[in-house]
C-alpha cells in the first residue's frame, strides 16, 4: 500500500522549507532511513529520510520548491499503485451530488456570493476560495448551470501552476517566463529567465533561505530597538597565559583544544548572572530576565550567519562549554544544526577578533536586549609607575537596547567582565 513521505515538523518556529536536491529518483527502491532529499529552512540545511519501504513512486515537490511542514513531498509504494490520493489538490476532494437526500434538510444559509454572481454550490465555493479560483468566469455543469465542485477542479487542472519559489522570483520583477514556457504545465524556477539580460560580469542573486531571513531580521532589529554601543578593552595577558598552559597540559585532562574563544565564552557565562538586566528578553512591553545564561554565539557559514545556543552555559565546566561550542559551530558549518538549537538564547556573543577587527558595532538579536562583540588582541600603551608599557588588550563592544537597559549597568557589566578576564584563572574550571 502506497505511503506518503511527509515533511516533518522542524522545530517550533519553522513553517516551511525549500527542497534543495533529491538523492533518489522516481523508480528507485528505498528503505526506512534512506536519504531522500536535502531541504533548507530559514535557519539550517537538513536531510530527509524515507519512512517507508518500496519504490519512490512520485516526487511531489521539485528542487527549488517550497514545501509546508507536515505536507506530502513524496510517495513510496509498489509498481502500479496510485498516488492520486496524496496529491494536494485531491486531499479534500470527494464525489459531490447537487441533489439533497429527502431525509436531510437543505441548509438554511450558505456563504453567499456577490449579487449577480453565478450560482455555485457550497463545496464548490469553499474549494474556489481555498485555491484562489475566479469562479465568476466559469460555466457551471450542474443543474441550471450551477457551478459544482468538478467545475472548480477542472479549472484547477487547466490553470498553470507556479511553485512558490518561482512565484517569488516573478514577483521580484527580475525574472519572466522563458520562451519555451512550461513543458508540464507547472512553472518552476527552471522555466524562468532574467527579465533583463545580465551584463557581462554581473551575477543576480535573489534573496532566499537563510540569507533572506538574515536580511529581514537585521533590518527589523534596527527599526524596532534603540541600539547603543559601549566600547571597552580588557587586559588579555591572563587569557594568553592560560591558553598556553592548557595547550601544554596533560592530554588526559582533555583541555588542550580549549581556545581563546572558549575562555571568553566561559568568562561571559560566569559574569552575566550578576547582571540580569542584560541577560533578558524584551517582548510586547514585557521584560523577561533569565536566571540561567542561554548563551548564543554567532557562527560564520558559507550560507550566512547562524546563531546556535548553548543552554545553561553558566552551569557548564570549561571543558563542557568548549566541547559544546565546537559541536554547535561544526554543525552550523556542515548544515547539520537542528532548528531548535538556534532558538532560546538570552544573550549573544559575536567574535570577529580572528579577522583582525579591533572593535565594531554588533546588531542586536531581538528579543534579546544585549549582544557582546569581541575584537582582536592588540598592544595598548598603559601608564605603569613612571613609565609606559605596551600591554595586550582585547576589544569589547557591547550593544544594548536602550529602551530597557541603561548605560550605567551596561558599563558595570563591561567593567566586571574586564576584571574577570584579567584574572580568569581565578574563575574556576
Amino acid at each position: 500500500m502506497a505511503e506518503a513521505i511527509i515533511l516533518p515538523k522542524l522545530g517550533n518556529t519553522v513553517e516551511s522549507a525549500i527542497i534543495l536536491a533529491w538523492h533518489v529518483a522516481v523508480g528507485d527502491r528505498v528503505a526506512p532511513g534512506d536519504l531522500l532529499c536535502e531541504i533548507e529552512t530559514d535557519k539550517a540545511t537538513l536531510e530527509i529520510e524515507s519512512t517507508a519501504a518500496g519504490l519512490l513512486l512520485a516526487q511531489l515537490c521539485q528542487a527549488g520548491d517550497e514545501a509546508l511542514v507536515m505536507s506530502n513531498i513524496a510517495v513510496v509504494g509498489e509498481p502500479g499503485e496510485s498516488v492520486a490520493e496524496f496529491l494536494p489538490e485531491n486531499a479534500a476532494s470527494a464525489p459531490e451530488s447537487d441533489s439533497q437526500p429527502s431525509h436531510i434538510p437543505a441548509p438554511q444559509a450558505t456563504p453567499a456570493p456577490n449579487r449577480g454572481s453565478p450560482a455555485i454550490s457550497p463545496r464548490a465555493l469553499n474549494l474556489a476560495r481555498r485555491k484562489g479560483v475566479d469562479y465568476e468566469t466559469l460555466s457551471g455543469s450542474g443543474p441550471g448551470g450551477r457551478i459544482i465542485e468538478r467545475d472548480i477542479e477542472a479549472a484547477l487542472r487547466e490553470r498553470v501552476k507556479v511553485t512558490p519559489v518561482a512565484q517569488a522570483m516573478l514577483d521580484s520583477g527580475e525574472f519572466k517566463l522563458g520562451e519555451k514556457g512550461s513543458d508540464d504545465g507547472r512553472v518552476t524556477k527552471a522555466d524562468l529567465v532574467p527579465a533583463v539580460p545580465a551584463e557581462p560580469g554581473l551575477t543576480r542573486i535573489p534573496l532566499r533561505g537563510i540569507r533572506k531571513t538574515i536580511a529581514k531580521r537585521m533590518l527589523e532589529s534596527l527599526r524596532t530597538t534603540a541600539q547603543l554601543t559601549l566600547n571597552a578593552s580588557a587586559d588579555a595577558r591572563a587569557l594568553q597565559t592560560l591558553r598556553r598552559r592548557l595547550k601544554e597540559s596533560d592530554a588526559s585532562l582533555g583541555l588542550r583544544e580549549v581556545n581563546i574563544n572558549d575562555l571568553l565564552l566561559f568568562a561571559i557565562a560566569r559574569t552575566l548572572p550578576a547582571f540580569p538586566a542584560l541577560n533578558a528578553l524584551f517582548e510586547d512591553d514585557v521584560i523577561t530576565q533569565h536566571e540561567a545564561v542561554h548563551l548564543a554565539m554567532a557562527v560564520d557559514t558559507e550560507r550566512g550567519l547562524l546563531v546556535p545556543v548553548i543552554p545553561k552555559a553558566d552551569s557548564l565546566s570549561l571543558k563542557q562549554l568548549s566541547a559544546e561550542a565546537k559541536r554547535l559551530a561544526e554543525a552550523c558549518r556542515a548544515g547539520k544544526v537542528k532548528p531548535d538549537e538556534l532558538t532560546g538564547g538570552s544573550f549573544t556573543v559575536s567574535n570577529l577578533g580572528a579577522l583582525g577587527i579591533e572593535q565594531f558595532t554588533p546588531v542586536l538579536n531581538p528579543p534579546q536586549v544585549a549582544i557582546l562583540g569581541i575584537g582582536s588582541i592588540n598592544l595598548k600603551p598603559m601608564q605603569m609607575g613612571e613609565g609606559v608599557e605596551f600591554i595586550p588588550h582585547i576589544g569589547l563592544s557591547l550593544t544594548i537596547n536602550h529602551q530597557v537597559v541603561d548605560g550605567a549597568p551596561a558599563a558595570r557589566f563591561l567593567q566586571r567582565l574586564s576584571q574577570n578576564l584579567a584574572q580568569i584563572d581565578l574563575l574556576g574550571f
